[in-house]
């Protein structure tokens, strides 16, 4: 009877329940998607390209290619596959560290091939670009050197393509001179005469090619010795192995043989060629000879040839003293030939010339100074001497301390204008007390002689009227070692310029001490001059004998003949201190490579 009471009194309990009011919020309205969107344009603007989604979260934004406005994924972003091989399938995971960001999914083997092989290709093509233009910045077009791909006709020419490289210099000099007689017996119009003065130096050399087969040589050079070796042209073909046309020349060609009975020809200009038929071997040459064959005749071993130069006719541009301590001491140095007293040995040095080969090799910026290591002989006033030694040395002036302490941006070859435009108050301008040479080349031992006794240096080419010349040494002398100029390892940084010391500017001016430097007292007579048979005179033209003198006809030294009174006579024939009438023959001093040095510098 207690069950059953407490049965229903916990129906009706349960019952009452069923009426009272619940305490639980009503769920949310569903918003309004147009509204949403429209919300959503309304805080976002909507881009002009699009971009890819950094997470992938599909197979769709896999497949999708890179778009021009995307940037490189953050580093940490890293998207994997896992292999799943109970299912042949692969598992995309996109990851932050070691946590995923997005739900993995699945790709099929195809797909996964799929992709894996579009990035590969991807990035064979950013690779192959990425050279191309690496290899554009290295070759750049450079018209004088030029390469150019032949296709189709490589089947013809052979592989190579076509390549052509022009190297020289060219130089041309244009005036008017006019000239006035003040001659009473000529006419106004003869009194003065005008015209123009033209001169050109070349020296171009310009080499061709198509294929491996075709070449085309052709050198200019107005300074050679014989005409028909001014303009050198020649085209030709050669063949391979297996045909028949084996050589085609064309232009300057040249024949030998192997018979005595038919004689070759060199410097011949015309068509040759030469073909092969199994083992018979066919050459053909239709030309004109330029060149000419002479017999000389000789006696005792020797030929003799008379050369007549007159004084003003020096070997310009080509020999030079290395400072003015050289000059002013060459004819007490030279006054003891063939012993050398002046205690100098010069042990290093480095020469600079304007670079007009354009080869690179061994090129610097160079900074060059007329004043540098002068001590008496100073161009430019506001330089002082700091020591009294009168040989050469960095300090002998304050013209290199006061340019690298006061203008430490003349190092660089774009500001040093600038740099030292402050000094022109004190009349010190480029071209006449400095020059700045962008990438200067430095001449190799075999272009030039160095005299390291006497101080100065013979080139093997003369320089032009433009270029630069410029050296850095050092030598010992007493017992010391000096140094003048700067070396190209003691600036290590090639953006910065060297200073050195200025023997050639590009200007000629005649009321500078650097004027001084280039030796007159040289001249050239041959390529090689032997001692035996030589002999030398030095003659004066009188204006009122109208004949040669072997001396000047002046009451003060008119018992001297005029080799004595130069220098050149103090030796006989052993090299004793006993003059015997002739020119003092000391190879190396006074002549040498086919070349006079008179003992004076200024004769």
């Amino acid at each position: 009877m207690l069950l059953s009471v407490m049965m229903i009194a916990l129906a009706t309990n349960v019952a009452h329940a069923q009426y009272k009011n619940s305490t639980l919020n009503p769920p949310p309205p569903v918003p309004d998607k147009s509204a949403v969107d429209k919300e959503q344009k309304k805080s976002s603007v909507k881009m002009r390209y699009d971009v890819h989604p950094t997470v992938p979260e599909n197979y769709g934004d896999l497949k999708e290619g890179e778009y021009a406005a995307d940037l490189k994924n953050p580093s940490n972003i890293v998207t994997e596959a896992e292999y799943d091989y109970e299912t042949g399938c692969y598992i995309i995971r996109t990851k932050v560290g070691d946590y995923e960001v997005v739900t993995p999914f699945i790709l099929t083997a195809e797909e996964y091939n799929n992709l894996t092989l579009r990035e590969s290709m991807m990035q064979y093509y950013r690779q192959k670009n990425a050279e191309t233009a690496e290899e554009k910045k290295k070759n750049p077009f450079n018209f004088l050197d030029m390469q150019f791909g032949l296709g189709p006709l490589e089947k013809v020419f052979g592989p190579g393509g076509v390549q052509l490289k022009t190297q020289g210099s060219v130089q041309i000099k244009m005036g008017i001179k006019t000239n006035k007689t003040d001659n009473p017996a000529l006419s106004m119009n003869a009194k003065r005469k005008t015209y123009f003065d033209f001169d050109q130096k070349i020296q171009a050399t310009i080499q061709a090619s198509v294929g491996d087969k075709m070449k085309f040589n052709m050198t200019y050079n107005t300074d050679a010795t014989f005409e028909f070796d001014n303009r050198n042209l020649k085209l030709a073909y050669e063949g391979k192995e297996d045909e028949i046309i084996k050589n085609i020349e064309a232009g300057n060609v040249s024949m030998t043989t192997g018979s005595s009975l038919i004689r070759g020809g060199s410097a011949l200009f015309g068509v040759k060629t030469k073909l092969q038929f199994g083992r018979l071997t066919a050459t053909a040459l239709v030309s004109q000879q330029n060149s000419e064959s002479q017999t000389v005749n000789t006696r005792g071993g020797a030929q003799t040839t008379d050369f007549y130069i007159t004084a003003d006719k020096y070997d310009q541009n080509r020999h030079f003293f290395l400072s003015h301590f050289f000059r002013d001491n060459y004819d007490t140095w030279t006054s003891t030939l063939p012993l050398v007293s002046s205690g100098i040995n010069i042990t290093r040095i480095e020469v600079w010339v304007t670079n007009k080969r354009g080869n690179f090799n061994e090129s610097r910026n160079i900074m060059a100074f007329m004043d540098v290591a002068e001590n008496q002989h100073i161009g430019n006033s506001h330089w002082t001497s700091t020591t009294s030694a009168p040989n050469p040395t960095n300090t002998s002036n304050t013209l290199l301390d006061e340019i690298k302490n006061s203008y430490p941006e003349a190092r660089y070859i774009s500001q040093a204008a600038n740099a030292l435009a402050p000094l022109s108050a004190y009349d010190f301008e480029g071209g006449k007390d400095y020059e700045k040479i962008e990438s200067a080349r430095l001449l190799s031992s075999s272009e030039y002689k160095l005299n390291s006794s006497l101080g100065y240096i013979s080139l093997n080419t003369a320089l032009a009227s433009d270029e630069v010349l410029a050296v850095a040494y050092q030598y010992t002398y007493m017992g010391k070692t000096y140094q003048v100029g700067e070396f190209a390892n003691d600036v290590p940084s090639t953006e910065q310029s060297i200073y050195v010391k200025m023997l050639k500017s590009t200007t000629i001016n005649t009321q500078v001490p650097m004027w001084d430097l280039m030796m007159k007292n040289v001249y050239y007579l041959a390529s090689s001059v032997q001692e035996q048979k030589f002999r030398l005179d030095i003659k004066y033209q009188s204006d009122t004998a109208g004949v040669y003198l072997t001396y000047i006809p002046d009451q003060r030294v008119k018992g001297t003949s005029l080799i004595k009174l130069l220098g050149c006579d103090r030796l006989d024939n052993n090299n004793k201190n006993h003059a015997n009438g002739y020119f003092d023959f000391v190879e190396g001093y006074t002549v040498s490579n086919g070349r006079v040095f008179l003992p004076s510098a200024e004769p």
